[in-house]
Order: structure tokens, then sequence, then C-alpha cells
């Protein structure tokens, strides 16, 4: 079952997709498909047929995972918002 989630890209509005699995801050790259405007509408600059994109986790501010999602324990969730999830990934580059 896919994650639905708010990711928050650098120097541009935040956008809506489904996640196959948690983001794996380890990794070069975060995969998300069906991506959307947060209104739902479609984004102007993919190419149609895409189906999977590959952002790098240096364009990404932080990810919101939307509702309930197994593997993250309760302690990661905010008390004033429930089913909600922020993870946030930053980075301290030195350039």
């Amino acid at each position: 079952m896919a994650i639905q989630a708010v990711v928050h890209l650098i120097g541009e509005d935040a956008i809506m997709a489904d996640l196959d699995d948690l983001p794996n801050p380890t990794h070069q790259f975060i995969l998300m498909r069906n991506l959307r405007k947060k209104d739902g509408k479609s984004l102007t600059y993919l190419t149609d047929g895409a189906t999977a994109f590959l952002y790098a986790w240096s364009r990404v501010t932080f990810v919101e995972l939307l509702g309930e999602v197994a593997g993250v324990s309760e302690i990661a969730q905010p008390a004033a918002v429930p089913g909600t999830t922020v993870l946030g990934f930053f980075r301290d580059d030195e350039r």
C-alpha cells in the first residue's frame, strides 16, 4: 500500500506524492510516484507517461507522511496532529 506524503522541495511549492516505502535518508534520492500539486492538480513540468520520479535528497527540505504509517513509532507523531508524522532531513553541507 502506498504511503501518501507531502514533499517540501527547496525553492518550490510542496507537492503530494505516493511512496512505496518509508524514505531512507542513507540513499542519494527519494523515489516518488503519482506526483501532483497539493490541490490534486497535475504538475505541468512532468513528461506524459512517466510513472516514477527520483528526487535527490539535496533538493528535499522535509517529508510529511499522511495517515497511519506502519513502522513509524507513536513517539515520532506530534501530539497536536494525530496521524501525521514529519520526518526531517537536514544537511550541513560545507560548500
